[in-house]
């Protein structure tokens, strides 16, 4: 149970100043100076010891992807590239922090970008996040004119620049190799890997991908010390975390919490719980709609942790929980999210252009109850040919939610079937 002292987002709820006068006093911009002194190594090394995780989903080392940067500077400039296109059904995290604490997110890239040897971050937004685009436009324009970030970026020296640009609602252009892409004015479509950004990314030169959450926490881990960021948390989970609660539940809501809390807790404790009492829960998506859902006796003992969750298959993902109680019909839940994907498909891969079309048609007519028991298998064989047989990762998040469905519901598929059949048969 996190402690009021130990939040790093005290402004997640907007209900004081967003902008630098408010920031500072809740103490972002204290001492960013003497950090920037400690040097490149000693910033890279706190990151990794404390612990922190990527919080885009993937759940990787920051500290250590930031360590695959280059060490010298050539001709080519290293970019930090700051990923808010946050299009993952179910998620707002990233949001909240651009409208209620931008100033975080600036620190925390003006930190980053000095530990990577960056000299510009590129912040790539949602193109429906609008008022947020304003209200961090505005941090980035305070920091400007206070001397945080500019030609001698808090009086260090160094030269740093930020730069907002919008996206168009491509959700594949939250993949960092298609961000990339987009950034650079292409269409939006994942690179083949290797090589890999820290290589060649924007422009052809090194560059970091990472997520709001991500670079936002990085000030705080080093004005408090890894020790105590690490301390939070599990082990190889450490750490606070923004938790999104959406769907059946009395108080849906943004909290920040400590990793590996009990999902139940979770629920319990900031959502009022389940609508209608626990035994009313049928089942909950963790993290965000590419990962698979969890029945309600998997709820009961979950913690909401990367290994927890992989441990239940399922994952973390970005922490959006998605809470569905017994009224949900949870194969018109599932095949939404088909449609979704299939939609937001960018077409590259055969195996996710033709197999999210594939799914989404067969959910349609298994959730019609027009389809024929064996098409369950036949369906489960589609993700598995979709399933690691891409580029990134959007055909996996069009395969594992009928993954979890299958696994967890398939009673339920072959009973809408069965029913089907027989009212045929006495039609």
């Amino acid at each position: 149970m996190l402690k009021d002292a130990d939040r790093i987002f005290t402004n997640l709820y907007g209900l004081e100043d967003p902008f630098l006068e408010g920031a500072r006093k809740r103490g972002d911009w204290d001492g960013t100076k003497k950090i920037l002194e400690l040097g490149r190594e000693k910033i890279i090394e706190s990151v990794k010891e404390s612990g922190l995780r990527g919080r885009g989903g993937a759940g990787f080392s920051t500290g250590m992807k930031w360590s695959f940067m280059p060490k010298e500077a050539s001709e080519r400039p290293h970019y930090l590239v700051i990923n808010a296109d946050e299009g993952e059904p179910g998620t707002c995290k990233d949001r909240e922090i651009m409208r209620h604490d931008p100033m975080k997110l600036v620190e925390g890239a003006l930190i980053a970008s000095f530990a990577m040897g960056a000299h510009a971050a590129y912040c790539y937004v949602r193109g429906e996040f609008y008022r947020e685009t304003e209200n961090l436009q505005r941090a980035v324009d305070e920091a400007y004119e206070a001397g945080l970030i500019g030609d001698d970026a808090c009086g260090s020296g160094y030269k740093f620049d930020f730069y907002i640009h919008r996206g168009m609602g491509a959700y594949i252009c939250g993949e960092e190799s298609a961000l990339i892409e987009s950034l650079e004015g292409k269409k939006g479509q994942p690179r083949s890997k290797p090589p890999f950004p820290a290589n060649v990314g924007l422009y052809g030169c090194p560059t970091t991908v990472n997520n709001v959450e991500s670079i936002a926490v990085v000030p705080e881990i080093m004005r408090r010390g890894h020790e105590w960021f690490a301390g939070l948390g599990k082990p190889n989970n450490t750490g606070t975390k923004l938790f999104i609660i959406s769907g059946h539940v009395n108080t849906p809501c943004a909290v920040e919490e400590e990793m590996g809390i009990g999902l139940k807790e979770l629920l319990e404790k900031h959502a009022g719980g389940v609508r209608g009492g626990w035994d009313n829960l049928k089942a909950i998506i963790p993290g965000g709609a590419s990962v698979p859902l969890l029945t309600k006796k998997q709820c009961e003992d979950v913690t909401m942790d990367f290994d927890s969750l992989r441990e239940a298959r399922s994952g973390l993902g970005t922490a959006a929980v998605m809470v569905m109680d017994q009224s949900t019909d949870v194969i018109r839940a599932i095949t939404r999210l088909s449609a979704f994907y299939k939609h937001e498909s960018c077409g590259q891969c055969t195996p996710c252009r033709e197999g999210t079309g594939w799914m989404w048609r067969m959910m349609e007519r298994i959730c019609a109850g027009n389809a024929a028991i064996e098409e369950i298998d036949m369906l489960e064989e589609v993700t598995r040919q979709i399933e690691g047989h891409t580029i990134c990762a959007l055909g996996d998040a069009a395969a594992w939610p009928i993954q979890g469905l299958i696994r967890a519901f398939r009673g339920e598929m072959e009973e809408r079937l069965g029913g089907a059949a027989k009212s045929t048969e006495a039609a």
